[in-house]
């Protein structure tokens, strides 16, 4: 994933909390909070008012 700066993004592998899905987030979990996948996220935002 390249950025205008010519940037890339270091991608982590993590299986998500919820469903067990493996997937890629945009930064290193350190075990303190579960991870999601992205549509399990979803679920789990806060509500925007």
């Amino acid at each position: 994933m390249a950025y205008e700066r010519g940037f890339e993004r270091k991608m982590h592998k993590v299986v998500c909390a919820e469903c067990g899905v493996e997937t890629e987030v945009p930064f290193k979990p350190d075990g303190s909070r579960p991870v999601y996948c992205r549509e399990c996220y979803q679920k789990h935002r806060p509500k925007r008012y």
